[in-house]
């Protein structure tokens, strides 16, 4: 289970955007996380894969708090996959950081449609399509037991989208892996999700 517990966290400590807020996600779930812009969804995403530490409570995978070094059991997936590598690597060495098999980087290249001559290319020099599909294979190939996906087809074409959801999907369902997901789109949502939280109902925090 991957679990916020009382949480509280913002950018601004006198005017925090959760308040004693819990969530948890079983393996196997898929919530998606629902609020208009501006409710703090990707500060929420950022400390559910330990990116950022609530002020209060704790987020914990299985039972066990989120590692301060090392590989993460819960793997976050951004909107701009360009933020989220070393310009200066090429993308093979992007996928290395990962530490998992070479047989299994090259099925997890397979499944997301990564041609082998990318990998000798730095990040400037692909699409964001094409660069999430590393980012994606990175984040699967650490092993993850939970995944939070925040906007990750939001910048790309109604191909690419369909593409990379339907091999990020395939992998959850055989693993039976947990998902946070933020979307735009209602159909994706709808698709996708097996349960969806309302943070403006239940998440926010009250006014001062």
């Amino acid at each position: 289970m991957l679990e916020a517990r009382s949480i509280t966290l913002g950018h601004d400590r006198r005017a925090p955007l959760y308040r004693d807020f819990s969530l948890a996600v079983a393996p196997g779930e898929r919530v998606a996380l629902a609020a208009p812009s501006g409710f703090g969804k990707t500060t929420l995403c950022r400390a559910l894969a330990g990116y950022v530490r609530p002020w209060k409570g704790e987020v914990l995978a299985d039972g066990a708090l989120l590692p301060r070094r090392g590989t993460c059991p819960v793997q976050l997936i951004g909107q701009h996959p360009e933020h989220a590598v070393d310009p200066r690597l090429r993308l093979a060495a992007t996928l290395d950081e990962a530490g998992a098999a070479p047989e299994e980087l090259g099925r997890l290249r397979e499944l997301l449609g990564i041609r082998d001559e990318w990998l000798t290319r730095y990040p400037h020099e692909l699409s964001g399509g094409e660069l999430q599909r590393f980012c994606i294979a990175r984040a699967l190939a650490a092993g993850p037991r939970y995944l939070v996906a925040d906007e990750v087809s939001t910048m790309l074409d109604a191909l690419t989208q369909a593409q990379i959801w339907r091999a990020l999907l395939a992998e959850v369902e055989a693993r039976g892996l947990g998902m946070v997901l933020v979307s735009h789109s209602p159909a994706l949502t709808a698709r996708v999700a097996t349960r969806v939280v309302d943070l403006a109902g239940e998440g926010r925090a009250p006014e001062a």
